[in-house]
């Protein structure tokens, strides 16, 4: 079948910010099987498998390729950081159009049950002590997903403060004048911690963190609100919640992917 029947699932426009980042495909001997599957169709596929949460092996027959190579295309892009690297150029075009605000950026974490175990989970404190992953995200002022991670279940959210926040620090282009680093951070009381504080003053960042018996996290809502609306359109990937992945490098892939869906939309959306 042809591409028509599956278009559809690849926002227009985004192949093309992808394609010159994946790794170049291995070259097979002469008469060494059949052909490789075209990369737009295995990107496709990818998107598909997340949003719609199905097993590799119930991908549609209209995409044309066998489970074995979608997952294991999948794998190959994924240990090359094209995921990471197409969040980031969605986000730098998302800075060109002046889309992003970083006059403040907003924290939370989410909690997913782990089907299948493995690296990163533990018991929920707050879901009957089930396996399950926390989702990191730190947002912009709109709500756009800056920087996504993952810890077990059992790991309190405040530890994801200092990685979120570093590896926002690091998403900048200096030769373009790109720099995203935050005035204030926005967080409930999860993240009440004093040497937390501390080392955001450290990094000129102003702190906006609801203070544990003080004040209620619900007084910081209209700020706030952003990344709840951002958690929701992550759960609306089927791949992502529950987890699947017993490799947590996989549940990060889909995550970042996810991300730049997010980031890529929203985009169409004002630019359009």
């Amino acid at each position: 079948m042809g591409q028509r029947t599956w278009s559809w699932i690849v926002p227009d426009g985004l192949w093309e910010i992808a394609k010159p980042l994946l790794p170049a495909s291995r070259v097979r001997p002469q008469g060494g099987g059949t052909p490789d599957a075209p990369d737009e169709t295995l990107f496709a596929a990818i998107i598909y498998v997340l949003v719609s949460g199905c097993a590799w092996r119930h991908l549609p027959p209209c995409f044309g390729i066998s489970k074995s190579t979608a997952h294991r295309r999948f794998l190959i892009w994924s240990r090359a950081g094209v995921w990471g690297r197409l969040h980031e150029a969605v986000l730098h075009q998302l800075d060109d159009a002046g889309l992003i605000d970083v006059t403040r950026v907003v924290l939370d974490t989410a909690h997913v049950r782990a089907k299948k175990g493995g690296e990163h989970t533990g018991p929920s404190p707050v879901d009957r002590r089930k396996q399950g992953t926390k989702m990191h995200i730190l947002s912009d002022a709109n709500g756009l997903p800056m920087i996504v991670g993952i810890s077990a279940g059992n790991v309190h959210d405040s530890e994801g403060l200092k990685p979120m926040v570093e590896g926002h620090q690091t998403q900048h282009d200096p030769g373009r004048g790109r720099y995203f680093k935050p005035q204030r951070l926005h967080a409930d009381k999860a993240y009440d911690v004093p040497h937390l504080r501390k080392w955001l003053w450290g990094k000129h960042i102003g702190v906006r963190i609801a203070r544990k018996g003080v004040e209620s996290s619900e007084r910081l809502g209209r700020r706030r609100w952003v990344i709840e609306r951002t958690l929701s359109w992550l759960s609306g990937y089927h791949r992502l919640s529950p987890r699947y992945e017993r490799d947590p490098r996989n549940y990060l892939a889909f995550l970042g992917l996810a991300a730049a869906l997010c980031c890529y939309k929203r985009l169409l959306r004002l630019t359009t």
